[in-house]
C-alpha cells in the first residue's frame, strides 16, 4: 500500500493555541512511518513547515504520489496534543485542497480522540482514529481499510450513520523502533524548543523516551490519549539520539509528558555531545538526580508547580507530598547545574496574589523563572471539563471555548491577539 502522512503548514491567527508555533518534528507521523515501512508499505511523509511547502503545494505533492491512504494530523506533533488548538480549519483546508486525490483520508489527533463523530463531520474525511495513532494506522494499511469495522479505535460512516469501533487506542510504545528523519528536515529545524540560555548552535530535534503520566491532574488533557505511563527501551531511545547527532543535531527536547528520573538514560547522555530540555515535576527528583540531570546535558527544565498552597495543589489532584518551601528549594538546587529552570503556575482560586508575587521574587533572585499565573482552557480530554459538564458530546469544543473566552479578560503571553469564537475560526468546517 502507498500511504501519505501529512503534517500541514499551520496557522494560528486568533487562536487560543498555547503551544510553540515554531516547526517541530511530527513524532506521531514518524512513528506511523517506521511501523508502515516495517510492514512493507511505501510511505510519503510531508511536513508543511519543514518541507517549506504551502498548503496547496502540500496537497499537490500528495496527489502526485497517488496514495491509497492519506493520514493528516489535527494538531502539530504529539508534543502539543494536550494543548492543541481547538479549531480544525487547517486540516480541513488541506483536505479541501487535496480534493479527493489522496485515496481514503484518515484524521489522527486529539480532536477525534475525544469527539470522533464531530471531528469526522467537521473534516469530511473518511475515517478518524481515536487515541494514539501509529498502530491503528498500521492496521488500516494492513487490510483494515477494506473492513474498518474490525479495526479498533475508529470512527467512520456506514449505511447506518457513523460507526465507532471502540475507545481510544494506547500504543504499546515500549518497543517502538528508532525513528528517522530526512536530512533536509533536520537542517531546517533550527528551533531549540524551550531553550533560553544560549542561541542555537546547530539543528534541534524532538525525541520521546516515555509516554503518558502516572498522575491525573485535573487540568491535563490526557484522558483520551497518552494517558497510561510507559517507558521506551533505553537502547532504542539512544539509537534514535545517535542518529540525530550524526545528522548534526546539537539540542534535543524530550516531549515526554513527565520526564521522570531514569539513571541509565541520563548516564548514557553524559557521554553524548548534545544538550536537551525536559518537562517534569520537581518534587519527584532528589538532589543527586538533579545533579546528574545537569551533568547529562540538560539546559532547560519546565517544572509544573501550578499552585503555591497545599490546598490548591490538592484541588488540582496533584498528589504532591512536598511543601511549597520544599518545591522552592528543589527548584533552586536544580538551577545550580541547569542553566534555565522554570516553575509553571496556573490561576487557582484561593491563591493569594501577594504570596504568589513574593514566591516568584524569591525564585527570581535565585535565577529560577516563575510565570505570572495564567488561566487554563478546559480541554474536553481533561478532568476539569468533565467536572464542569460531564462526558464530552458533539458541542464539547464549542462549550469549552465559549467558557474560556467568557471567563477571562486576560490571556496567556503566548496569545498575541484576542482569540476568536470557534464558530468563526471553523467557518469552513461547517460545510461538512
Amino acid at each position: 500500500m502507498r500511504a501519505a502522512l501529512v503534517n500541514p503548514p499551520w496557522t494560528f491567527a486568533q487562536s487560543i493555541y498555547f503551544g510553540c508555533r515554531a516547526p517541530h518534528l511530527p513524532i506521531e507521523l514518524g512513528a506511523c512511518k517506521v511501523l508502515l515501512e516495517a510492514a512493507g508499505h511505501e510511505v510519503l511523509m510531508l511536513d508543511g513547515a519543514l518541507d517549506g511547502l504551502s498548503l496547496e503545494d502540500t496537497a499537490e505533492r500528495v496527489a502526485a504520489f497517488a496514495p491509497d491512504m492519506t493520514v493528516v494530523t489535527t494538531a502539530p506533533t504529539y508534543l502539543f496534543w494536550r494543548c492543541a488548538q481547538p479549531e480544525l480549519r487547517v486540516p480541513r483546508a488541506f483536505l479541501d485542497a487535496l480534493g479527493g486525490r489522496g485515496g481514503r483520508t484518515v484524521a489522527v489527533g486529539p480532536h477525534g480522540s475525544v469527539t470522533p463523530e464531530t471531528t469526522l463531520a467537521k473534516l469530511g474525511c473518511d475515517l478518524v482514529v481515536r487515541g494514539e495513532c501509529e498502530e491503528v494506522v498500521a492496521a488500516l494499511a494492513g487490510g483494515g481499510l477494506a473492513d474498518p469495522g474490525r479495526v479498533p479505535s475508529l470512527a467512520y460512516r456506514d449505511a447506518d450513520g457513523i460507526a465507532v469501533t471502540g475507545g481510544p487506542a494506547a500504543t504499546r510504545f515500549t518497543d517502538l523502533p528508532a525513528l528517522s528523519w530526512p536530512d533536509a528536515w533536520i537542517a531546517r529545524h533550527r528551533h531549540h524548543h524551550h531553550r533560553f540560555e544560549a542561541e542555537p548552535d546547530g539543528p534541534g530535534a524532538e525525541v520521546e523516551a516515555s509516554r503518558g503520566c502516572p498522575y491525573t491532574c485535573t487540568f491535563c488533557a490526557k484522558l483520551d490519549f497518552r494517558d497510561k505511563y510507559r517507558r521506551r527501551d533505553v537502547a532504542l531511545v539512544l539509537d534514535e539520539i545517535d542518529r540525530l547527532v550524526v545528522q548534526g543535531v546539537t539540542y534535543l527536547y524530550f516531549i515526554d509528558e513527565i520526564f521522570l528520573p531514569q539513571k541509565p538514560l541520563l548516564e548514557a547522555l553524559v557521554e553524548r555531545p548534545v544538550a536537551f530540555g525536559v518537562q517534569t515535576r520537581i518534587d519527584l527528583w532528589k538532589p543527586d538526580m538533579l545533579d546528574l540531570l545537569g551533568r547529562a546535558g540538560c539546559v532547560s527544565i519546565e517544572a509544573g508547580v501550578e499552585s503555591l498552597t497545599a490546598e490548591g495543589r490538592a484541588l488540582l489532584d496533584k498528589n504532591c507530598r512536598a511543601s511549597t518551601d520544599d518545591l522552592a528549594e528543589r527548584l533552586i538546587h536544580a538551577r545550580r547545574s541547569v542553566p534555565f529552570v522554570q516553575a509553571n503556575l496556573i490561576k487557582v482560586a484561593g491563591d493569594d496574589p501577594a504570596l504568589v508575587a513574593a514566591w516568584r521574587e524569591r525564585l527570581r533572585a535565585a535565577g529560577v523563572w516563575a510565570n505570572d499565573p495564567v488561566p487554563l482552557y478546559p480541554y474536553p480530554s481533561s478532568p476539569d471539563y468533565r467536572r464542569l459538564w460531564g462526558e464530552p458530546d458533539g458541542q464539547a469544543w464549542e462549550r469549552a471555548h465559549a467558557h474560556y473566552l467568557g471567563q477571562f479578560d486576560r490571556f496567556s503571553d503566548i496569545q498575541e491577539e484576542r482569540p476568536a469564537p470557534l464558530s468563526e475560526l471553523e467557518s469552513a468546517c461547517c460545510r461538512a
